[in-house]
């Protein structure tokens, strides 16, 4: 499912870098609703409460905080991170745990 949950996202938003930070007014905007709206519908019988609300990181280059996390639909969440996880952009996080690990012993 997630690539098919990718190609859609790259289909439906041609212009989504997922190594820039997301702009959240534009996401939210009149337009940017609409769209994410219609990508959303298409997961409504096949991913489980694709409409729950989850936090998502604005910037694949920090942790979550406060002032760099957003809330949005777990669908949004879904796409995003599948096309983060593609460029490899979340590879940091698994190796700062695992650095972080190691010294524990």
């Amino acid at each position: 499912m997630d690539d098919e949950i990718y190609e859609h996202l790259m289909a439906d938003f041609p212009e989504f870098d997922p190594a820039k930070p997301i702009d959240e007014d534009e996401m939210k905007s009149k337009t940017g609703k609409e769209r994410w709206r219609k990508f959303m519908m298409a997961y409504e019988k096949k991913v489980e409460d694709y409409n729950f609300g989850t936090m998502l990181r604005t910037d694949p280059k920090v942790e979550y905080e406060q002032d760099t996390s957003i809330f949005v639909p777990r669908m949004q969440f879904y796409a995003i991170e599948i096309a983060r996880n593609r460029k490899g952009l979340n590879d940091w996080i698994n190796e700062s745990h695992s650095k972080e690990k190691e010294a524990a012993k």
